[in-house]
């Protein structure tokens, strides 16, 4: 039945075309003799119209015009009805002109004014159409729906009033935007009433209590300031998808979200260098160990992205890897996919991979990174992991000629204060002895590059899990220390950057990332407890005490290291302590 169905509005859509091609013809002569066609036009307007309208009709199939739905006819179908009208045309004033048949005389005029007519005819009924569906389909609902202001009137506010239009959730009450250049005009036919900070009175006004801030692509300060301002005027604040949340879809209503902590802290979009990543990556094997981390499969996402032609994902964890598995199986990544168990203390294993696979580029994720457990009674598992699995991983990349080693570290390795830095540090120190024994034997064949970062949101043993738990348990939250702060950036930042000081590094290097300004954790839960609809009288904060090793603030540098810049605005390379006595290429 869905097939007949398909048949008959398909017939009935050319039929329509057809019978526009000839009322197009009649009232072009129509025009061009104003309403009063002389008798020795008349034959002509039949003869002519019995080739004319068959060769627009030939085009209108060629150009695909039924493949498309009326109820969703938009710009691409447009361009598709101009293209054939367009090119129909042409053809028959070509054939006109060779034939030159001396019993017809074709008007220039009507030959100007058909293509045009015809344009107006088909393109209108297709919108007009769209239209009337629209409004029977929404027009009735949209007064049941919610009061809504959208803060923002850019790019991403238009498409998100355009599926709006199409919600029965939400009724657009007006937008605002901090352009006074557009205040008092309409988008899509919604007013911009005024500036951001008006917010609250105008909220009042309309008996509005939802608001959307549609500022993905704004810069992070822009977006922070208007959630800041929705929240303290008690409005319900939801937001548009993140810029990483829109990597790899639109904007659409499914999409819309409660503001969540990571908004607030979130950043400018990374810009990345995408030509130095394909020469990097594309179409060659690229391995991750940690793979199924939150670092390494992130990782694993971006590298995705730039089509290496293998990309080898491993990890001692089999549970991890098969829910990385099952995500790109989802997917449908066009990529050749492997997934490896191993550990990366395991030499043998670990040659036995490069040696298969060769990869040109190794991304070093895998790592204990716990620092409490890290400190009691795991001490040697953290040395061996981070330090003896760093170096027999580095080692082997270097004996299997492997372009290029990153290394994943952290800022807790800057004047450690706790075992998991110490390992860190060390695993730098392995990468940086292997690489001044290279050009101490002047055979760089790997070249080693550091990358050093703080906390990511949404990583495991990120603090900002533990405290949405804690809330929705009713409390209290518990936080160490009332001054200790933390830096903070998202996963998708933090794998980008990895891959960005992966293309600059020239071996040696300890890249260290902008972290932004650090966020004191007390606030950081004031904020989260707020955004939950509760009020910090609602939730109890604790504190408990600095935990064993921990500081009470984290540094992205040592106290004898400096940075120089580098082409990328978010990375700076450290000039790294002379602990090799000099070797070390960092140094220079």
């Amino acid at each position: 039945m869905p097939e007949k169905n398909l048949v008959w509005r398909t017939f009935a859509a050319f039929l329509h075309d057809v019978v526009s091609a000839v009322l197009a013809w009649i009232f072009a002569y129509l025009l061009r003799f104003n309403f009063q066609i002389p008798p020795d036009f008349i034959n002509g307007i039949w003869q002519v119209a019995l080739f004319v309208v068959p060769i627009q009709a030939l085009f209108f199939i060629q150009f695909g015009l039924y493949k498309g739905i009326w109820r969703f006819a938009s710009i691409p179908d447009l361009k598709r009805i101009l293209i054939a009208i367009a090119m129909s045309s042409m053809t028959i004033v070509a054939l006109l002109f060779m034939f030159k048949p001396s019993y017809i005389v074709v008007p220039r005029s009507v030959l100007l004014l058909d293509p045009l007519l015809l344009l107006t005819m088909m393109a209108g009924s297709r919108f007009l159409y769209r239209s009337w569906k629209e409004h029977q389909l929404y027009g009735v609902n949209q007064m049941r729906g919610e009061p809504v202001i959208v803060l923002g009137a850019g790019e991403a506010a238009i498409a998100l009033l355009r599926d709006l239009e199409r919600s029965q959730e939400w009724r657009v009450i007006g937008l605002l935007d901090d352009n006074s250049d557009i205040h008092g005009r309409s988008l899509l036919g919604i007013n911009v009433l005024g500036e951001i900070a008006q917010l609250p009175q105008i909220a009042k006004a309309y008996d509005v209590k939802d608001v959307i801030v549609a500022k993905p692509a704004e810069a992070h300060q822009a977006r922070r300031r208007a959630i800041e301002i929705a929240g303290l005027a008690g409005l319900n604040v939801f937001t548009v998808p993140s810029v990483e949340d829109l990597m790899n879809g639109n904007i659409s209503i499914s999409k819309i979200r409660h503001v969540e902590i990571e908004d607030l802290l979130g950043r400018d979009a990374v810009q990345l260098d995408n030509s130095g990543l394909q020469h990097l990556i594309k179409d060659r094997a690229v391995l991750v160990s940690g793979a199924g981390g939150s670092i390494g499969s992130e990782l694993c996402r971006q590298i995705v992205k730039f089509k290496p032609a293998t990309l080898i994902c491993v990890d001692v964890s089999e549970f991890s890897l098969y829910n990385l598995e099952q995500e790109f199986s989802r997917l449908k990544a066009p990529v050749k996919l492997l997934y490896m168990t191993g550990d990366v203390k395991n030499g043998r294993r670990m040659k036995e991979l490069l040696a298969e696979f060769k990869p040109a580029v190794v991304f070093h994720a895998a790592a204990y990174k716990h620092v409490p457990l890290m400190e009691n009674g795991n001490v040697f598992e953290a040395l061996s992991n981070n330090v003896l699995g760093t170096y027999t991983l580095a080692k082997a990349c270097k004996e299997a000629n492997v372009e290029k080693f990153v290394l994943i570290s952290t800022d807790k390795a800057v004047n450690p204060t706790n075992v998991m830095g110490a390992s860190k540090r060390l695993a730098e120190m392995v990468c940086q002895g292997l690489q001044s024994n290279q050009l101490t034997e002047k055979e760089a064949s790997t070249k080693y590059v550091i990358v050093r970062f703080g906390n990511v949101l949404g990583s495991s043993g990120s603090v900002i899990p533990k405290f949405r738990e804690q809330i929705a348990k009713g409390g209290p939250v518990t936080i160490t220390h009332p001054e200790i702060t933390r830096y903070f950036m998202s996963i998708p930042e933090a794998a980008q950057l990895v891959m960005q000081a992966g293309v600059m590094g020239q071996g040696g290097e300890i890249f260290v990332l902008d972290m932004g300004e650090s966020v004191k954790i007390a606030d950081l839960a004031k904020d989260m407890i707020k955004l939950s609809g509760l009020q910090e009288e609602d939730i109890k904060i604790e504190y408990i005490g600095l935990r064993p090793g921990e500081k009470l603030y984290e540094e992205l540098l040592a106290d004898d290291e400096n940075t120089l810049p580098t082409p990328h605005e978010k990375l700076r390379v450290a000039s790294a302590r002379n602990e090799l006595r000099g070797h070390s290429r960092s140094d220079d």
